[in-house]
């Protein structure tokens, strides 16, 4: 226990073999020193802001950001290495922690700060937190673990370009980060905290920290930091088959819980006309009634009432050519189930008088939920599960487990249960349906999730096609190859075929999800998702499988680009586009503003322009052949199509 908090003892271990006697004591007590005495003694750190650790146990010097310190107040038992490593022009730092005994690995920090200069914008991938953060607020302003984001954090100046990019390897466990400012000096800081909340014993953990202080593109950045995290935690996700790129169309906001078979089913032939090749159907199916208290959850059955045979109601959404997905919420028992009396002891918690949410690492849950899943694919053939609320499975509060000295379960830490039930219900589910597709959502959308499902949607926010945007954004950077969805898309009947088209245009770079009542939908509506649908599937290689790249993050995007080596297509979400074009590939740019019009920067004249409106009709407006900075008058949430 002597040899860390205290770097000088030996920085690749905790051995005092061969010191002096004298000189072990006096390592012994100084260890045990609070850190105001330290500073006397000159051997402290200056004290840090509120809610970071000060004693420092090791310090690494990097190029990025010069010297990088860990810091651990009580590390017990735990002895500290560190090793710095240069991968592809960035700075790693690998952190290990050994323990002779198992036991729960102590909270420490990794802490670095460098110069503020042109910084102008802080992104993380969780769209509503980003921005610089005021580093005496004494808060790292994010955080993540296995079913929630991912730990990247990157600062930007105002040109897009990289200044200081953070990332650690971690997956499973949370982590709570961020990049934040000092008020006087305008110093940015950057923070990894570790087990500040209990997480099982061990007696080994590692983790690499990520500084990129590169001078490339930011976004560029990012998603090498996400395939970095992945390769490093030997991540490998779940290729998504070509469903899982197919336009669909979900009950939940056009119908919430009023969900019944005749009605859905009238919906199927309306959507397969439309170009639409899946179908979800959401919360509702399980309970009688309009209700949010999940009560009804756990057994998972029909109400006979609204699907009176599931198996056939099925077989019809198949003989309209879609595919069928099913709604379940992973982690809720519910009062009013069968399952409640079975599993309400095995629980993480009962968060009300009628619902629970159970704990994997009972082995007879794990079984449990898989035969659930296995059930909806064998017994009613559905091609899918979209599985809501696994970010459920963390504590808020103590673990139940520890006091009963973890009865029954087989597993000590909840991430590696909640990581082996999930791997359990994507392989059981496969062997059923090879390319069977399973949807999570925001926030639980980190490298691990990538592993257990193949479509990741943006998180609820109806009617908000902003916000939309900047979800699917931050979703396309660090998801790899995962088909990214947008969140289901609705808006008002009494609006033009342009105002329609503006929650449709903001989820371009996303396989888009419909929610409209079909059966209401005006033809003018109809006429534009039909244009979309057929344009996105044409361009889907460039949208969805492209070079995606987000421009101006502080601005919520105020334009995105995805590109193959053929074409480029990009969106303008303000009048103004703000990259040069330069010409050297068919470009297909979208007018996705209430702007009659672009003004963009021609670098050279295209050899041919062709406009089209909202629903896919060619128009021919007139307009000066020139390069340089040029006003289109591409139509209001139309696009124009140029050959070089």
């Amino acid at each position: 226990m002597i040899a860390m908090p205290m770097n000088r003892l030996k920085k690749d271990g905790c051995s005092t073999r061969g010191m002096p006697m004298t000189r072990k004591i006096v390592m012994i007590v100084f260890a045990a020193l609070s850190p105001a005495v330290m500073a006397f003694f000159g051997d402290a750190p200056p004290v840090t802001k509120q809610g970071d650790l000060t004693r420092v146990v090791l310090r690494e010097d990097v190029a990025s950001v010069g010297e990088v310190r860990i810091c651990c107040n009580d590390s017990g038992s735990w002895c500290f290495e560190s090793k710095p490593v240069t991968t592809s022009g960035c700075d790693v730092i690998e952190i290990k922690l050994t323990s002779p005994t198992e036991e729960a690995p102590p909270p420490f920090d990794i802490q670095f700060e460098m110069s503020g200069r042109r910084v102008r914008h802080v992104w993380t991938s969780h769209a509503d937190r980003p921005r610089l953060w005021p580093q005496d607020w004494g808060r790292a302003p994010c955080h993540s673990q296995l079913a929630e984001d991912i730990p990247i954090a990157v600062a930007l100046d105002g040109m897009g370009s990289n200044r200081l990019l953070i990332a650690c390897s971690e997956p499973f466990e949370r982590v709570d980060f961020g990049l934040t400012t000092e008020e006087r000096t305008c110093r940015l800081f950057g923070r990894f905290r570790f087990f500040r909340q209990y997480s099982a014993p061990r007696s080994v953990y590692r983790v690499l920290v990520r500084l990129d202080a590169r001078d490339v593109f930011w976004s560029d950045a990012v998603s090498e930091a996400s395939q970095w995290i992945s390769e490093t935690a030997g991540i490998r996700d779940t290729p998504p088959p070509e469903a899982a790129f197919e336009p669909l169309y979900s009950t939940w906001y056009a119908f919430q819980q009023d969900v019944r078979a005749d009605v859905l089913e009238r919906e199927f032939v309306l959507a397969s006309a439309l170009g639409m090749k899946t179908a979800i159907l959401d919360d509702g199916w399980q309970t009688d009634g309009e209700r949010s208290d999940y009560s009804s959850t756990g057994d998972w059955t029909p109400v006979p009432s609204r699907f009176p045979d599931m198996k056939a109601h099925v077989a019809a959404a198949h003989a309209a050519g879609l595919k069928y997905m099913l709604w379940l919420a992973v982690p809720f028992v519910g009062s009013e189930s069968v399952a409640w009396h079975r599993f309400k002891h095995m629980a993480l918690r009962v968060e009300t008088p009628d619902r629970a949410v159970l704990d994997p690492r009972f082995p007879e849950v794990r079984k449990y939920l898989v035969s659930v899943y296995e059930r909806c694919l064998k017994e009613w053939d559905f091609d899918g599960l979209k599985l809501d609320f696994i970010d459920e499975f963390s504590f808020k509060g103590t673990d139940p487990a520890v006091k009963d000295g973890y009865a029954g379960r087989d597993f000590k830490s909840l991430p590696e249960a909640t990581d082996r039930l999930m791997k359990d219900v994507i392989a059981h589910l496969k062997a059923i349906k090879p390319d069977v597709l399973v949807e999570f959502r925001q926030w639980y959308s980190g490298p691990a999730i990538r592993q257990y499902g193949n479509m990741l949607r943006a998180m609820d926010c109806p009617n908000d096609p902003t916000t939309n945007r900047k979800r699917i954004a931050d979703l396309r950077l660090v998801s790899g190859r995962t088909a990214v969805h947008s969140d289901m898309l609705v808006w008002s009947l009494d609006s033009s075929p342009e105002e329609a088209a503006i929650s449709v245009l903001n989820a371009l770079f996303a396989v888009v999800q419909y929610s409209m009542v079909l059966e209401s939908l005006p033809e003018d509506h109809a006429s534009m998702i039909r244009n979309w649908i057929r344009f996105s599937n044409v361009h889907r290689e460039s949208l969805l499988r492209g070079k995606f790249r987000g421009y101006n993050p502080e601005s919520g995007y105020s334009a995105l680009s995805s590109e193959t080596s053929s074409e480029c297509v990009a969106v303008a979400y303000q009048p103004l586009f703000p990259v040069p074009i330069e010409g050297s590939r068919r470009l297909h740019l979208i007018n996705a503003t209430d702007a009659a019009g672009l003004v963009v920067e021609l670098m050279r004249v295209p050899r041919v322009m062709r406009f089209f409106d909202t629903c896919g009709n060619e128009v021919n407006p007139k307009y000066d052949k020139e390069c340089g900075l040029v006003r289109l008058p591409v139509p209001r949430c139309g696009r124009v199509e140029m050959e070089f």
